[in-house]
């Protein structure tokens, strides 16, 4: 397939188009029904130091779980328009028109937590008796009584949801039009920055060092509006984070990852611990490309030589034949995804940059990515799929139960992605081997690495804005730091706009750690179905991971990871992940030398 011919997700299963009446009807039933949901909290009582009985619970949680399920279909269906065609004012309006409909759940989500917080131990296991809907909810429940230690005034919180769109949520959207649209000059021609950033993996250096230079250049066109909209929302977050009484701007995204501070710092420590082992990468891998130093352009330099053309196509056959070794159920999925026109693959002028996978209704997903010939592409396919299969075993639940932390919501993903690289080693020699091993060095080394110094940007710029704006030259000083930091000397030129190039930082804060987490946690779920597959028990494993799949919304994910004999707070772990990839190092360093 050329990239013109690459599938496009189909979406007309939702509604015709974006001017479909049936589009403008649900979008006043959902406008009533979030009026009626209103009516009822109010009712029955849903808000702080009201009594919490089983008729209001059962009452509250059945048709809030409703309202979230006939949103998710018009939200999915919107954002598809959007994130495919930033220009589309149609899109643009009806999102405009959805944000300002579901403006109340903010605040009545607030007043859900308050008011099933305030329970203690006895009142609450009591409820547990006598609900069913309770019950169903538990691990809801009990979140509850810890965010709840965390909430403002009930008429704050409402006024903070309420003011969100127009202030962070209004500089995030900033940012996503502004770089979505973004272009710059590269050798007479003007390139999206997007086709920009794809030249990084061109096998011509100087290629790779002009489009570097050229999307700097673009980049700094407009680092007022991207510092304007980093402030934001980072002043708006920090504000937030210190009026409901978080210790720092990091324990927020603790509590909504559902890990403690122990399982942070246990893995933390032991990124810090394998940095020096990725300089072992990076610096093999200049030698290989003849120099003493990378560049940033040269860190999705490829190496070796693969004999495979990783068009589309046989990325999609690729991926379903890997996927079926694995189980029949794993291949059906992957049939299915892409008969049913599940994935928009290809790039192009106004598609949102990078991957994602999003729930669209049942059970089913639409994935977004921007395919170039490469295994690194496939493997990302692999990833967003594996997002897809685990949306597959939540499809079942309701919208509440489903809620998964991002911590746990790379464990599927990670999976697939290993699945499709280590199918790619079994049988690679010489020249395709190296090409495979740089294709898993690289992710990792972006999920370790990089992941971090975004973590260590992201601290820094919350400690900084606390006391008032940051101008773009202070970003960039923060973001070349911690590229120092993490990269070291095994770096020459850092990308000093990537606090402008990264979209996960003005959404959610720290949106970067759950990602080593998913790595490291994946790795280590898939030695265990190794060993499992050693033994001829690799249905009994299957069988349990997709019940932790399903399970990713009602546990913490120590109690899940416990199922598995996993202790996240034990730095052994997180260092057995990790040294599957030294191996991994240890190998590209030996292939390199051959």
């Amino acid at each position: 397939m050329t990239t013109t011919e690459m599938p496009r997700w189909r979406t007309d299963d939702l509604y015709a188009s974006l001017n479909d009446p049936q589009l403008d009807r649900d979008l006043s039933a959902l406008g009533q029904d979030v009026q009626a949901l209103e009516a009822l909290f109010d009712t029955q009582g849903v808000r702080a130091g009201s009594a919490v009985t089983p008729a209001a619970v059962d009452a509250a949680l059945s048709e809030l779980n409703a309202v979230l399920t006939r949103l998710g279909r018009v939200r999915a269906f919107v954002y598809a328009h959007v994130t495919t065609d930033s220009r589309d004012e149609t899109a643009q309006a009806r999102m405009a028109t959805l944000t300002t409909l579901t403006l109340p759940l903010g605040p009545l989500g607030s007043r859900l937590t308050a008011w099933l917080g305030g329970l203690d131990d006895d009142a609450l296991n009591a409820l547990l008796e006598q609900s069913a809907a309770a019950r169903a909810h538990e691990h809801r429940l009990r979140r509850a009584a810890q965010l709840a230690r965390h909430q403002m005034t009930p008429p704050e919180e409402d006024l903070a949801a309420r003011l969100h769109p127009a202030s962070g949520g209004g500089w995030s959207k900033l940012h996503g039009n502004v770089s979505s649209t973004l272009s710059g000059e590269y050798r007479g021609q003007a390139l999206p920055v997007t086709a920009l950033r794809a030249l990084a993996s061109d096998a011509d250096a100087q290629v790779r060092e002009d489009a570097f230079n050229a999307e700097i250049a673009a980049w700094k066109t407009q680092e007022t509006v991207f510092a304007a909209c980093m402030n934001g929302v980072k002043g708006e977050e920090g504000t937030l984070a210190q009026r409901r009484g978080f210790t720092d701007v990091v324990a927020p995204s603790l509590l909504s990852n559902g890990i403690d501070r122990e399982t942070l710092d246990a893995m933390q420590g032991a990124v810090i611990r394998a940095l020096p082992d990725f300089r072992r990468y990076f610096r093999a891998k200049a030698r290989h490309l003849g120099k003493t130093q990378l560049d940033w352009w040269d860190l999705f330099a490829p190496v070796g030589q693969s004999d495979t053309h990783w068009d589309y196509a046989a990325g999609e056959a690729f991926v379903e034949r890997q996927f079926r070794a694995y189980s029949p159920a794993l291949g059906d999925f992957a049939a299915r995804a892409f008969g049913e026109r599940w994935i928009d693959a290809g790039p192009r002028d106004g598609k949102r940059s990078g991957a994602f996978c999003m729930k669209w209704q049942g059970a089913d997903s639409r994935i977004l990515m921007n395919h170039d010939p490469s295994l690194d592409s496939v493997s990302t396919l692999a990833h967003e799929l594996g997002h897809a299969y685990h949306n597959v075993q939540l499809g079942g639940l309701d919208p509440l139960q489903q809620e998964t932390p991002m911590t746990l919501a790379e464990t599927a993903s990670i999976f697939c992605e290993t699945i499709i690289q280590n199918a790619a080693l079994a049988t690679a020699q010489g020249q395709e081997r190296l090409y495979v091993l740089e294709t898993q060095l690289m992710g990792h080394a972006q999920v370790v690495v990089d992941i971090h110094s975004r973590f260590l940007f992201e601290k820094a710029v919350f400690e900084r804005r606390a006391a008032g704006d940051l101008n773009p030259s202070d970003f960039n000083t923060l973001m070349v730091q911690a590229q120092r930091d993490t990269y070291g000397d095994a770096l020459n030129t850092p990308h000093p706009y990537m606090w402008a190039v990264k979209p996960h930082y003005y959404g959610r804060s720290f949106y970067n750690y759950p990602y080593t987490f998913g790595l490291l946690f994946g790795l280590g779920l898939y030695a265990q179905y190794e060993q499992a597959r050693a033994q001829g028990q690799e249905a009994d494993f299957q069988a349990r991971y997709d019940a932790l799949l399903a399970a990713t919304g009602q546990a913490t994910p120590l109690a899940l990871a416990a199922r598995f004999g996993i202790d996240l707070h034990a730095p052994d772990f997180w260092e057995g992940s990790l040294n599957v990839i030294r191996r991994q190092i240890d190998a590209y360093e030996a292939t390199t030398q051959a």
